[in-house]
């Protein structure tokens, strides 16, 4: 792989000092954590920076902890530590069905669920997970830290609510009773980007949280079809109701993966099993996270 765009390389020891370097390059400067999305885009030419800031040896981003009523992921834990941590399984299981969806193992034990949103492309993992969750993004910054809700992070096609000048520290999911489901439309063999995604969270008193990935220039969640299943228990007239909703909520693309009709039509199935389960999980009756939908 090359990397024709020259730049300087800096790996501050502290977070201080990484905003630091952030805030004296605006506009040219890139945060490394795992790089997975980073150095494709680098080979690409499709960003070139000047400076290249890792904070892989800052301090205090590569803890899972767990509060009153909040488990706190921090920005540096990958997607196989969240699978193999059991904290995550027993509080945010969807957490773990979702990445074990991610990529290859390798890109697993390198790549962040921060950095996944950070990225913000269409097809992130984490996106319609942490949008069915109830996530708050922390960040750090020249100015202090601040808290951004998960519904205001994606703003745009690889573009989210974090400034140039900012470094994502963790994001908290608040823990509340819940079932939920990942569903994702990939190759049946081997790795693959999502085609389609839809993640679905139960909450107590029929309360929904659908989200939807690589459907839409973001990840997103609908409250159209949330709005039609609150405080409603499910039944086969209100499943096909919601389910008739898909094709005025999302807007696919046709690529060499997927016709935006096929991914429209899979994304109207994904939402139906994934409903089903994920009111089956909540009541304790359903398959075990991980198992397949699709």
């Amino acid at each position: 792989m090359v990397i024709a765009h020259e730049f300087d390389y800096r790996r501050p020891a502290s977070l201080a000092e990484a905003i630091g370097i952030l805030s004296d390059y605006p506009g040219s400067v890139r945060v490394l954590a795992g790089g997975t999305d980073l150095v494709a885009w680098l080979r690409d030419d499709a960003v070139a920076p000047d400076v290249l800031v890792d904070i892989k040896d800052v301090p205090g981003l590569r803890d899972i902890t767990v509060g009153d009523d909040a488990l706190s992921i921090g920005s540096l834990i990958t997607f196989t530590e969240l699978i193999e941590s059991d904290l995550v399984r027993e509080r945010a299981p969807l957490l773990v069905e979702m990445a074990e969806t991610v990529a290859s193992t390798g890109i697993r034990n390198r790549a962040t669920m921060v950095g996944n949103i950070c990225s913000a492309v269409p097809s992130c993992d984490a996106g319609p997970v942490l949008l069915a969750y109830e996530t708050t993004v922390h960040l750090a910054g020249p100015a202090g830290e601040r808290s951004v809700d998960i519904n205001s992070w994606f703003v745009g096609l690889r573009e989210t609510a974090l400034t140039e000048d900012e470094v994502v520290t963790r994001v908290d999911i608040k823990l509340r009773q819940h079932g939920g489901v990942y569903v994702k439309l990939m190759r049946y063999a081997g790795e693959d980007l999502a085609q389609a995604a839809v993640g679905i969270v139960v909450y107590p008193e029929n309360e929904y949280r659908v989200a939807f990935g690589a459907v839409a220039p973001t990840p997103f969640r609908s409250t159209r079809i949330e709005d039609a299943l609150r405080g409603k228990p499910l039944d086969k007239a209100l499943v096909a109701d919601v389910v008739a909703m898909v094709s005025d909520e999302i807007s696919p693309i046709t690529d060499m993966r997927a016709s935006a009709e096929y991914r429209t039509r899979m994304t109207e199935v994904m939402l139906e099993r994934g409903l089903w389960e994920a009111a089956k999980r909540f009541a304790g009756t359903g398959s075990d996270y991980g198992a397949r939908l699709i």
